[in-house]
């Protein structure tokens, strides 16, 4: 293996984290912001890009690191090493409600395309880079635009996506249409495209948008059941008072009532 071999428990239900237990000169690389604790023994880094070993010199790193620009993160990650004697572990936390997916990269092709801001955590030597959209409709109206991130290596790897997150392994020729919205990622041979909604009432009326996103087997699939786009979004509307629970009123009763 070119990536560090890292064990590790998931704990927790809505707000998780993932607890990596590092042998002696082990590493694990960390989104920034995703920290949470870890013994005294791990000495933290602050590192250009994700410190694979594809990166090379200088110029490879400051590459790296603006790859990871594009898809929205951060310049800077993290790698923390276990500079003591025995195991050591270190946790990083979820930035939001959901689920943190581990995909051991080995077993899924040495390749997954993810969302973007997906990443959480990995073993040092897991790239992480950008994928392009190649198909025009597909960058347009795909949720996602034109790049995702792509995790690749022979290492674990940590993901989160928002609410409850269901795996689904796609045979040959398997097709299923999900909301553009609610892809977290898939293996490098699942083919992803866009389709038109049919239907003007659909269109108008339906509520779900005009596009649903395409996967076509063979291949393993992680769908999420709510973005955080879409809590974001469901959030402001309340607080601006567009829907009221528990009211026929609405913000109508609440004005009678004084509020």
């Amino acid at each position: 293996m070119q990536n560090h071999e890292i064990d590790y428990k998931i704990l927790g239900e809505e707000m998780q984290v993932v607890e990596v237990e590092l042998d002696p000169q082990e590493t694990a690389i960390g989104e920034a912001g995703s920290f949470m604790m870890m013994d005294q023994e791990i000495q933290m880094e602050t590192i250009f890009g994700d410190g694979s070993q594809s990166q090379g010199g200088f110029m490879g790193k400051l590459f790296s690191a603006g790859k990871r620009l594009i898809v929205g993160e951060s310049l800077f990650m993290t790698a923390f090493t276990n500079m003591g004697q025995g195991k050591k572990r270190i946790t990083f936390a979820a930035p939001y409600p959901g689920k943190i997916v581990p995909m051991d990269l080995a077993k899924l092709g040495g390749k997954v395309i993810c969302q973007k801001d997906a990443f959480l955590c990995a073993a040092k030597g897991v790239s992480i880079g950008i994928e392009f959209q190649k198909r025009l409709g597909t960058g347009l109206f795909g949720g996602e635009g034109f790049i995702m991130e792509k995790l690749e290596g022979d290492g674990m790897a940590f993901v989160h996506a928002g609410g409850f997150i269901i795996e689904r392994e796609l045979q040959p020729g398997e097709v299923i249409k999900i909301d553009t919205g609610c892809i977290v990622a898939f293996t490098q041979n699942v083919d992803y495209d866009i389709q038109f909604v049919k239907g003007i009432k659909n269109m108008v009326f339906g509520g779900e948008g005009l596009f649903f996103a395409t996967l076509r087997g063979p291949g393993k699939v992680w769908i999420q059941s709510i973005p955080i786009s879409r809590l974001a979004g469901k959030i402001l509307q309340y607080s601006r008072g567009g829907k009221e629970e528990g009211s026929i009123l609405g913000g109508l009763g609440n004005l009678i009532d004084g509020d």
